[in-house]
Order: structure tokens, then C-alpha cells, then sequence
């Protein structure tokens, strides 16, 4: 018996060898495979299309004219930066309804539709798209019936107030549109706009970042970590880059 003990042993040896090599074999080849190059290639992250300004994507000439009307007043233009319409926050509230967002393709809205507590959100049945579709007229009916005349045509200070009323919920507007929500889906729209990246429409020539000092999407910031409550001296960068590095001038 004990002649066939080393025997046994080196059979046990062997099929290990066999096991190890059949598990290596395929990395070593992968490996093999890809030497000297990459396995992925620049820019294949898929990044955000550009939006490029141009004909409105959702709204109706007439819709897009109360929009641009609205985002100037919740970002009115001074001496320290652009209004809401020259930044393009319509432009960007345009393309966003066309997009996941206004259909609501990526969450779920199927019901029970009950009325919830205001940190949950809207908890509504209907998609941003139609919110806006029925909350844009509901606006402009109301005030024909009230003033005589749409949105566009108060006086700032006029439309000032009118967004006020419509903020503190003071406000009936028709089909059953709530006034308070829609403001406050028209605030939040507006201020993405404005904040946003401009490769999504808004934020014209990053006036916002400018405004605020802020650097966009560099990649680096070693050089300035140490230096508290000094301001970044270097101009903000879009996810696209700057236009000087795409050859399109300042």
C-alpha cells in the first residue's frame, strides 16, 4: 500500500496543474489580446448632444413668448448679469419637455394619485409636458378674464405681482391647474436653466458661473486647494470645453 501513496500524490498534482492552467490560459490570451493598445476609446462615455438655439421643440410661438416673458422676471437682468430669456432658460425648459423629463419616461407615475406632503413632491397624474401645456394657458385665460390681457402684455411690475399671487397659492386658476405648484415647477425649470451647463440650452456663454465665480467642469484644482477665500482666476469651463479650444473664437 504505501508504494502507491507518491503515485496518488503526483496524479493529484497533475489534474491541480491541468485545473490552473485551464483558468489562466483565457487571460493570457485576453491579455495578449489588447497589448499595446486601449480597451476603450476617447469620448466613448456618449456625453450630452449640444443643444443648438433654433425652432422651438414644444412650446407654440405664443407659449414660448409667456415663457421668455416669465424667466425674465424670476431672473431679470442687472448690472450683475443677463436676464433669464438673453440666458436661455425657454430654450432649455423647451428642449427638456421634448426629452425624458417631460414625458416622464424614467420614473414612475402610475397610480394610486392621493395627496401627499409637500417635501414628497408632485404626486399628480399628469407628465411635466402636460403641466406646462395646461398651466401656460390656465395663466393666460385667467388674466384675459381678470385684466383684459395675456402675461406678456402687463407691466413688469404687473406681472411681478401676478407671480407673487400665484407663489402664495392666491390664485384660481382655471381646469384645475394649481397655481402654487406650477410656480414652483416654473422656478425650478428657470433656475436649472440659468445654473445649468450650457451644453443643455441655458446659461449663455456661462454668465451664471461667471456671475457667481464658479469653474464649471475643470478637471484640476491642485494649484488653488490652498488658497481660501481667494477668487478663481481662471474662466469657467462647459462639459464641451471652451470655445477658444474649439476654434470658435471667445
Amino acid at each position: 500500500m504505501s508504494h502507491r501513496y507518491p503515485i496518488r500524490m503526483n496524479r493529484r498534482l497533475f489534474l491541480s496543474s491541468v485545473a490552473m492552467l485551464t483558468i489562466t490560459a483565457p487571460a493570457v490570451s485576453f491579455a495578449r489580446t489588447i497589448s499595446g493598445s486601449l480597451p476603450w476609446e476617447p469620448m466613448a462615455s456618449d456625453p450630452p448632444a449640444r443643444v443648438i438655439p433654433g425652432a422651438w421643440q414644444f412650446f407654440t410661438p405664443q407659449e414660448a413668448a409667456l415663457v421668455e416673458a416669465i424667466v425674465d422676471r424670476l431672473v431679470p437682468h442687472d448690472d450683475l448679469s443677463i436676464g433669464g430669456k438673453e440666458a436661455g432658460c425657454a430654450v432649455y425648459i423647451d428642449r427638456q419637455l421634448v426629452g425624458a423629463f417631460g414625458t416622464s419616461s424614467r420614473l414612475y407615475t402610475q397610480g394610486p394619485f392621493k395627496p401627499a406632503l409637500p417635501t414628497r413632491g408632485y404626486q399628480g397624474e399628469a407628465n411635466p409636458a402636460q403641466r406646462y401645456r395646461a398651466g401656460l394657458a390656465a395663466m393666460d385665460a385667467f388674466l384675459k378674464q381678470r385684466d383684459g390681457r395675456t402675461f406678456v402684455e402687463l407691466k413688469p411690475e404687473e406681472q411681478d405681482a401676478f407671480l407673487t399671487e400665484m407663489e402664495a397659492g392666491k390664485v384660481d386658476l382655471p381646469n384645475s391647474v394649481k397655481a402654487a405648484g406650477f410656480f414652483g415647477l416654473l422656478l425650478q425649470n428657470t433656475m436649472e436653466g440659468f445654473f445649468a451647463d450650457p451644453v443643455y440650452g441655458g446659461n449663455k456663454d456661462m454668465a451664471s458661473w461667471r456671475m457667481l465665480g464658479f469653474p464649471g467642469a475643470r478637471y484640476d484644482y491642485r494649484d488653488h486647494v490652498a488658497k481660501h477665500n481667494q477668487p478663481y482666476p481662471l474662466p469657467p469651463v462647459s462639459i464641451t470645453g471652451r470655445p477658444e479650444w474649439l476654434g470658435k473664437g471667445a
